[in-house]
């Protein structure tokens, strides 16, 4: 979803949510999942799965896209390395990852819909990999 964020739209199935690997910052977005669903299976997003070896958890709500849930991807990226820019939506800052960053964790992916994106982001953004 953000990269329809930076205007290069295409159809997803769901929505990554980058997470600071924190027990708090764990507890404060299942505090926000909660405050949008009425889902106890919310209470099953822990600290020891998304801080732990395999840290992704694919959280599907009743109502709303599939969310995967991610503290880092293998060793290339975590969530202090993305750089992201604020954007407003109905009066609420979300945060979205930069063209630049969205390429590089795009570029190196297995999946033929991530290169194709990076590609688009490269032509659109102008960025490579020398892009902060």
């Amino acid at each position: 979803m953000a990269v329809d964020f930076h205007g290069l739209v295409r159809a997803t199935e769901d929505l990554d949510i980058f997470v600071a690997a924190t027990s708090e910052n764990i507890a404060r977005l299942r505090d926000a999942l909660h405050s949008i669903y009425s889902d106890p299976s919310i209470d099953e997003i822990t600290a020891a799965d998304l801080c732990g070896d395999y840290p992704a958890v694919r959280y599907v709500p009743p109502d709303g896209p599939p969310m995967d849930i991610l503290t880092r991807l293998g060793d290339r990226f975590r969530f202090a390395d993305l750089a992201s820019e604020p954007y407003d939506v109905d009066g609420q800052t979300v945060t979205v990852a930069t063209p630049a960053t969205l390429y590089r964790m795009k570029k190196a992916t297995v999946r033929p819909i991530d290169h194709a994106d990076a590609a688009r982001l490269a032509d659109a953004f102008g960025v490579d990999d020398e892009a902060p």
